[in-house]
C-alpha cells in the first residue's frame, strides 16, 4: 500500500468517526439504522465512484466531508426567514471547511492539498473551480436518488407544480452538463413519481 492511500484511508477513518457521533438515525438500503451523516457520506462517496472512477483524493475527500458534523450547527439556531437560511448555509459550508481541514491536517496532507479541499467543500468559486464543481455535481445526483423524493413528500402539499420545476431546475443548473447527462442516461435512480417533473424541468431548462 503506498503512503498516499494510507493517508487516503486514514483521512476517511477520521470523516466516518466524526459523522459516526451524529444522534439522527437513518435507515440504509439494508434497512439498517445509521447515523445520518455517516451514510451521507457513504452514498456520496458511492456516487463519485460511479460518476468520476478516476477522481482524485481532493474530490473524493472534500465528498466525503460535505456535511461532516452537520448536527452541530443546526438550522433552528438562526432565524427562521430566507437571510437565517442563507446565513446557516454560509457559516456550515464554513464550519464544514475547517473541520476537514483540521483532520486532514492530522493525517498530514500539505497546505495545497488542504486548501484544494477546503475550497471546494466551502463552495469557493463555483463553475470556475473544478474540484467545487464535482462536489456540486455528486451532491446533485445523490439529491436527487437518495433525497428528492423524501423532499417532494415533506412539502408536496405547499407546493404546485409550477413551484416543484423551479426547484428541480435549481438542482439541474448547478450541475454541469456531463452530470446532467449522467443522471439521464440510466447512471441514477430516479425517484419514478417525480419523473414527470424532472422531464418538465429539463426541457424548461434547454
Amino acid at each position: 500500500m503506498t503512503d498516499a492511500q494510507q493517508m487516503f484511508d486514514q483521512a476517511i477513518a477520521l470523516i466516518d468517526a466524526a459523522n459516526s457521533e451524529d444522534p439522527n438515525k437513518e435507515t440504509d438500503s439494508a434497512g439498517n439504522e445509521v447515523p445520518k451523516e455517516l451514510l451521507y457520506s457513504h452514498r456520496m462517496l458511492d456516487m463519485i465512484q460511479r460518476y468520476l472512477p478516476d477522481a482524485d483524493d481532493v474530490a473524493k475527500l472534500a465528498v466525503a466531508a460535505q456535511h461532516i458534523q452537520r448536527w452541530k450547527s443546526p438550522r433552528s439556531d438562526y432565524p427562521m426567514n430566507r437571510k437565517g437560511y442563507h446565513l446557516w448555509r454560509t457559516r456550515l459550508y464554513t464550519f464544514h471547511a475547517d473541520t476537514a481541514g483540521k483532520l486532514l491536517e492530522e493525517v498530514g496532507y500539505d497546505e495545497v492539498f488542504i486548501s484544494r479541499v477546503t475550497q471546494a467543500i466551502a463552495k469557493k468559486k463555483l463553475k470556475t473551480n473544478p474540484d467545487t464543481q464535482i462536489l456540486e455535481d455528486v451532491a446533485a445526483l445523490t439529491f436527487i436518488e437518495h433525497y428528492m423524493m423524501a423532499f417532494y413528500q415533506k412539502f408536496d402539499t405547499q407546493y404546485d407544480e409550477d413551484k416543484w420545476i423551479d426547484i428541480i431546475l435549481r438542482t439541474w443548473k448547478k450541475m454541469s452538463p456531463r452530470a446532467q447527462e449522467f443522471a439521464l442516461t440510466g447512471n441514477i435512480q430516479l425517484p419514478e413519481e417525480l419523473v414527470p417533473l424532472i422531464q418538465k424541468a429539463v426541457a424548461k431548462a434547454a
